[in-house]
């Protein structure tokens, strides 16, 4: 009997002892892995300095000049990084009632909440901590293809989480954690809140975190914008844990409980949003300084400060939106009144060119595609003439219809076009930059330097500029208004014409300004003989403007040339500036993520003409919005009443209309046109600059003027303290001996207080 006892016994101990053999050999197994695990053999591990800081993708931020986020630069996550004390403390309730309880208690891994999803098999939630999610969001962006590796990366995490601990306090795990998970597009809580409440962090309601927070489950299912039933319900869920871990007391629950959803969504891409056509061009710009200087625009997190004012670049916007579209309905008007469509003979603008979409046909994607693909003419044309889905651009919005590809490039040939920029002629900081109509379906910028079209009288200003600045004439001298030629190398002569006859002749040289007339610029052209072209061409690039392009033609004085917008403001910004030409400025300073300054940007100046001249062209531009002059109605349509001058522009035909606004603190310029010359009206009345662009400058002013926390310069144009030796007070001005005499029969160009 004992032998038996015995022998139970030493069986026992035997079978204890080879348990426990086993148990120290799996564990020093386990153990060992897990080490292997760490050093690498199993798939990438980061090491310590990695762990000390780690990297996530951040997105580069644009600001404007009074601390406004126009748009962010990204790759693939928008991401924004988010300090600890800028997170509602409810938010890190609401996380960590819903995602690890035991947080604060644990170092990395929470065994309790593992063996309970291993028995489970997950129906009451996952093991992983919030620092084993944390490690999953640093290290592990690629999602495992099988379970094997799905185990493996589960060690992976466990191992990070352990270290993670180690090194950083529990606040910053959170940070951490809110910086680097994933709500759908947005990558961090700071985009997350902006995106679906249009909020910063700080400024979230406890339903709005709890929303949030329950959104980590499963960001597409509880997709609040897509789903807000099922996002209701996980915000219910997540608002009974913070009741559960005594965050909030009961009442508090069921008065959140009981709270409509409600979302102030804010969708922002590269497409949307403020200043498009702008970001876009800091977006390319940024590319090349980044290249030179060793960043990634879309991950290093940078910030880009900006001189666009948010508010003066709201109104420029609105003012483009709002006139044109009424512009764009004069067109059509004028399409159904005339019978006839807008693209004209390069001969008769009041003729059709019946041509012109054939021609422009044979361009398109569809032609090309049908021919290379060997299709009849036959074939082709019933091609181009067969109704498709599509969706187009309107006025009122984007519209899906059916249209064949002739019809739609009939439609959009159609479209009228414009550039606007606004700049502040003595620090060069361009406030305002509205490169099109709309960026998602209009992506050319027609602000940029490299967007030129013909400028026409606008560039009158610059011709008169070189003829004060050389004492060529005065502003108070009357010359004639009458025909005037030039003898061409070739032989030819050229006689220019004006659009309508003066009242009277003599003027003096100002009103020939004020009124546009081209036969006095021509004159005024002649006077700087010889080579007059060439010393206004040597002019405008003091003025910034590219002048490669200038033909060395009289014809130049009635601006001929093309010339962007960025350069015409700029140019006329010399004359607001004492003389001195400013280059245009977009951006102040760029920081890195951490705040650091990594350059800042002066502009590049020029004296340009001498501080007489320069006051004498501000008053001169005065002149033209008074009684008479080619833009009244800036005053008497936009009440826009302060020292304010301008110039207007009409080309050939009517195919480009411009607007050069000028004021002691705001220089503005403003382009409109079709993408093809061939398309314009055919009345000059609606195909006139004081019609096509002019009124984006007024309402703009007019909005500005309106704002009392936009802080412009009212008074007039500072008279520099120099002796003049050019008279603008026109009552004290003696006509040269050959001269005609003075005007005094009582017309408007009779106001002699030009000074």
């Amino acid at each position: 009997m004992a032998t038996k006892k015995s022998s139970k016994k030493a069986k026992s101990f035997s079978l204890s002892r080879f348990l426990w053999k086993w148990f120290f050999i799996g564990l020093g197994a386990f153990i060992l892995f897990m080490f292997t695990i760490s050093w690498g053999l199993w798939g990438y591990m980061p090491d310590i300095k990695t762990l000390e800081d780690p990297r996530t993708s951040l997105a580069s931020e644009i600001y404007s000049d009074d601390g406004e986020l126009l748009g962010k630069l990204y790759y693939r996550e928008d991401r924004t990084n988010i300090d600890y004390k800028d997170i509602p403390k409810y938010m890190v309730d609401a996380l960590v009632a819903t995602e690890d309880a035991r947080f604060y208690k644990h170092s990395g891994i929470d065994f309790r909440a593992l063996v309970r999803a291993v028995a489970k098999l997950g129906r009451d939630g996952g093991g992983s901590t919030i620092s084993q999610q944390l490690a999953k969001n640093l290290f592990h962006g690629v999602n495992p293809r099988n379970k094997v590796e799905r185990i493996l990366q589960k060690f992976k995490e466990w191992i990070i989480a352990v270290q993670l601990e180690k090194r950083y306090a529990k606040h910053e795990i959170i940070t951490m954690y809110f910086n680097t998970v994933v709500w759908g597009n947005s990558a961090g809580i700071k985009s997350a809140s902006n995106r679906f409440f249009n909020k910063e962090v700080a400024e979230l309601q406890v339903e709005e975190a709890a929303v949030l927070v329950g959104m980590l489950r499963a960001p597409t299912r509880y997709n609040p914008k897509r789903n807000p039933e099922s996002a209701t319900t996980v915000r219910n869920v997540v608002i009974n844990q913070m009741k559960k871990y005594d965050y909030i007391t009961e009442e508090v629950r069921d008065s959140l409980k009981g709270l409509e959803l409600k979302l102030d969504y804010n969708f922002t891409s590269h497409n949307r949003g403020m200043a498009t056509y702008f970001r876009e061009h800091v977006r390319q710009w940024m590319k090349a300084w980044c290249r030179k200087n060793g960043y990634n625009i879309y991950e290093d997190g940078l910030k880009v400060y900006t001189t666009i004012d948010s508010r003066m670049q709201k109104y420029a916007e609105e003012a483009v939106q709002d006139h044109m579209k009424t512009l764009q309905g004069q067109l059509y008007r004028e399409i159904r009144t005339s019978k006839t469509m807008p693209w004209r003979d390069e001969e008769l603008k009041w003729k059709e060119d019946e041509n012109y979409i054939p021609r422009h046909i044979k361009r398109t994607g569809q032609y090309k595609s049908a021919k290379k693909a060997g299709l009849s003419a036959e074939e082709i044309d019933k091609i181009m003439n067969t109704a498709v889905p599509i969706s187009i651009f309107t006025w009122d919005g984007t519209k899906d219809t059916m249209m064949s590809p002739i019809d739609s490039l009939k439609h959009y040939k159609q479209i009228l076009h414009t550039g606007f920029m606004a700049m502040n002629p003595k620090t060069g900081n361009i406030k305002a930059w509205v490169g099109g109509i709309d960026f998602s379906h209009f992506q050319y910028d027609h602000v940029n330097k490299n967007s030129t079209r013909q400028v026409g009288s606008t560039f009158k200003p610059i011709v008169y500029a070189r003829a004060i600045e050389d004492q060529i004439i005065q502003p108070c001298e009357e010359i004639s208004s009458g025909p005037v030629s030039f003898e061409m190398d070739d032989g030819k002569i050229w006689t220019p014409q004006n659009s309508s006859n003066p009242k009277k002749d003599p003027l003096p040289i100002y009103a020939g300004l004020k009124h546009s007339y081209n036969t006095m610029t021509a004159r005024v052209m002649k006077r700087m003989e010889p080579n007059s072209p060439l010393k206004v061409k040597d002019f405008s690039d003091k003025l910034g403007i590219d002048t490669k392009k200038f033909m060395p033609y009289p014809s130049i004085c009635l601006g001929t040339m093309d010339i962007s917008v960025y350069e015409m403001v700029g140019a006329y910004g010399a004359f607001a500036n004492n003389g001195v030409w400013t280059e245009p400025m977009f951006i102040t300073r760029i920081e890195d993520k951490h705040g650091n300054v990594l350059e800042e940007f002066i502009p590049k100046t020029e004296e340009a003409m001498n501080q007489q001249t320069a006051y004498v062209m501000c008053k001169m531009l005065q002149k033209i919005p008074e009684s008479g002059g080619t833009a009244a109605r800036l005053r008497f349509r936009y009440n826009v009443g302060f020292p304010v001058g301008g110039k207007t522009g009409t080309t050939q035909n009517n195919s480009d209309g411009w607007f050069m606004g000028i004021s002691p603190d705001l220089i503005g310029g403003c382009w409109v046109g079709a993408e093809d010359r061939q398309v314009h009206f055919r009345s000059t009345a609606y195909g006139q600059g004081a019609n096509m662009a002019l009124p984006i400058f007024g309402m703009f002013m007019r909005s500005i003027l309106k704002d009392k926390e936009i802080k412009l310069n009212m008074d007039d144009f500072e008279e520099p303290d120099i002796e003049f030796s050019i008279e603008t007070n026109c009552d004290e001005y003696k006509q040269p001996e050959n001269g005609k005499g003075r005007i005094t029969d009582g017309d408007e160009d009779d106001d002699l207080g030009f000074r």
